[in-house]
């Protein structure tokens, strides 16, 4: 049949490959622009596609996408979901009327973006939602999971030197990197229990996440480029994981937190090491 239309079998597959990466990016462009709204209430359409500036998807097809979904009048803030569950995978909220108590329970992850001058760059964080220790996170040009959720992941089950026992629930939104094959692939090889929320405030430890590293740290650096930012947000979770205390964790860090939360597990107390650092390997955390 290939040879009858003069189509070669590796031609077809690059093709059905162009088309679901189509897919993929088309997926969370509607959580993305919805994020850009929040921010720029009155931004059109065209100005969007000029900043998103996707790599797959055209500008006549992204201003359909943004008709398609409402998004080329003012967008309404309140109580509108932030991804449409219609034609994809969607999994459940299965951190509803569950209580945390325990580091590696539950892992939240959200997908955020940064501008420089003019163009647009996706932050990528997976954090433990009881100590709230960053554990992955990825900085990218492009929207495709390759780029962002897949990395982020793999970096976080280093940083728990891939001992992550079955069970671990990994919340997020409902954006197409969180239901793409591959990164599916990944979270059933190590047992995790995939969960969505349907509304961004039931994933709000990771979205208040997207807050403080932007608003905290990156909004006072000097980045002028993707290299720039991307060793900004290494340092950015470095002084998050180890300086910054936090009220719900009684005013420690998230790495004092899950040593002391370590330590009270053990039948006798771990003996002191020389260095805060040197507890973070402990730990198994990956350090910047």
């Amino acid at each position: 049949m290939y040879r009858s239309l003069n189509i070669s079998k590796q031609s077809v597959h690059k093709m059905l490959n162009r088309t679901m990466q189509i897919s993929e990016e088309e997926a969370y462009l509607r959580v993305l622009i919805e994020q850009i709204r929040k921010d720029h209430p009155t931004m059109n359409s065209v100005a969007m596609y000029y900043k998103i500036n996707p790599v797959s998807i055209g500008r006549d097809r992204f201003l359909r996408i943004c008709k398609e979904y409402g998004f080329t009048a003012k967008c309404k803030t309140s109580g509108r979901r932030t991804t449409d569950s219609t034609g994809v995978i969607r999994f459940p909220n299965r951190l509803e009327g569950i209580k945390i108590c325990r580091i590696n329970q539950a892992f939240s992850s959200d997908i955020t973006y940064y501008e420089i001058s003019g163009c647009y760059y996706y932050l990528t964080f997976v954090m433990d939602c009881y100590s709230r220790c960053i554990l992955g996170w990825n900085v990218s040009s492009r929207l495709l999971t390759e780029h962002t959720t897949l990395p982020a992941l793999k970096k976080a089950i280093r940083a728990r030197k891939g001992n992550i026992k079955r069970g671990v629930i990994f919340h997020s939104d409902g954006g197409g990197q969180y239901y793409d094959k591959n990164f599916l692939k990944l979270t059933a090889r190590y047992g995790f229990e995939n969960s969505m929320c349907e509304y961004a405030y039931e994933n709000g430890k990771a979205e208040r996440l997207n807050g403080v590293i932007k608003n905290n740290y990156l909004r006072f650096a000097r980045i002028n480029s993707l290299e720039d930012l991307i060793r900004e947000v290494d340092l950015a979770v470095k002084k998050y994981n180890y300086e910054k205390p936090h009220k719900a964790l009684k005013y420690l860090t998230p790495l004092e937190f899950e040593i002391k939360h370590i330590n009270l597990l053990q039948p006798k107390a771990l003996p002191m090491t020389e260095s805060l650092e040197a507890n973070y390997q402990d730990l198994g955390a990956f350090s910047p």
